[in-house]
């Protein structure tokens, strides 16, 4: 059986679903708080001293999403860098250009349920591409449509299909495993300001470090409540939506993605997701 598991500030875990069985995803939780008009962290305390403790470094690979996202949406070009990117890889560079500075943002459909992936599941290149590339994100979890946590997402990309033709970006973005989620949801007490985070991405091929490097959520050209603001207009959203802020971490033009590689990526005061990598 699934657990919830809570980690305290002291680090300590607790699997909140032993306390209760409507505790047993972090919807249920949400729910829970929102129908008690109550922060997520008081009914997470609430509920401690009744939850089972649970040793972490037990959990290994078992962990699983720490959401599953009724939607997973993404922005993009919300970095300079990722508008840099984006004109070197595009035949049609001024439509990136318009979006990095226009008011509205760049937001799309990522991914299903179905299409997403867990920590230490493995990420998916499509195989008729020979361009492929990890984005590490900032992803917000909404509940409702009201920002409720923090976590990590990877916006796996196809460039060589992108860059073809800006209406070919569904297929770029869109397939068998293109995305993925963990390894945890930071509440907005424990993250604080998401707008000044580090951010890391290392690559490594056979043991072997490809590419590796660090920004930080401050170089974000929007904010997280901007996104959300245009994300909900004229949009019904469903219960749980985690919305990918978009990437400044892009590796060279001469690196693309092969199958066996581990993607790790790293964000202040949420933690670390990590992934395979296989062809699709």
């Amino acid at each position: 059986m699934s657990s919830l598991v809570a980690l305290d500030a002291d680090g300590t875990a607790y699997d909140l679903r032993s306390a209760s069985p409507d505790l047993g995803s972090f919807t249920a939780l949400a729910r829970t708080a929102n129908a008690s008009n109550e922060t997520i962290d008081a009914i997470a305390r609430k509920r401690l001293n009744d939850a089972d403790h649970i040793d972490p470094h037990t959990l290994g690979d078992d962990v699983l999403q720490p959401v599953i996202a009724d939607e997973v949406w993404a922005a993009g070009v919300t970095y300079q860098i990722s508008e840099e990117a984006r004109k070197a890889e595009s035949g049609k560079p001024e439509v990136y250009i318009d979006v990095y500075d226009s008011e509205r943002p760049e937001l799309f459909l990522k991914a299903t349920p179905s299409r997403t992936v867990g920590p230490s599941e493995d990420i998916g290149v499509r195989g008729d591409s020979e361009w492929n590339v990890p984005e590490p994100e900032l992803g917000v979890v909404l509940h409702h449509g009201n920002i409720v946590g923090y976590t990590i997402g990877n916006d796996v990309s196809s460039r060589d299909i992108e860059g073809e033709n800006p209406l070919f970006l569904p297929q770029a973005k869109v397939y068998d495993r293109c995305c993925s989620i963990g390894p945890c949801v930071a509440t907005e007490e424990t993250v604080g300001n998401p707008h000044d985070l580090e951010m890391s991405l290392t690559i490594e091929r056979n043991g072997e470090i490809m590419y590796e490097d660090s920004t930080s959520t401050s170089e974000m050209a929007t904010t997280c409540e901007e996104l959300v603001s245009y994300l909900e207009r004229h949009n019904s959203l469903p219960e749980t939506v985690v919305l990918l802020t978009g990437t400044a971490l892009v590796p060279p033009e001469s690196f693309t993605l092969s199958e066996g590689d581990d993607v790790i990526i790293d964000i202040d005061d949420i933690g670390q997701l990590v992934n395979g990598t296989v062809t699709v």
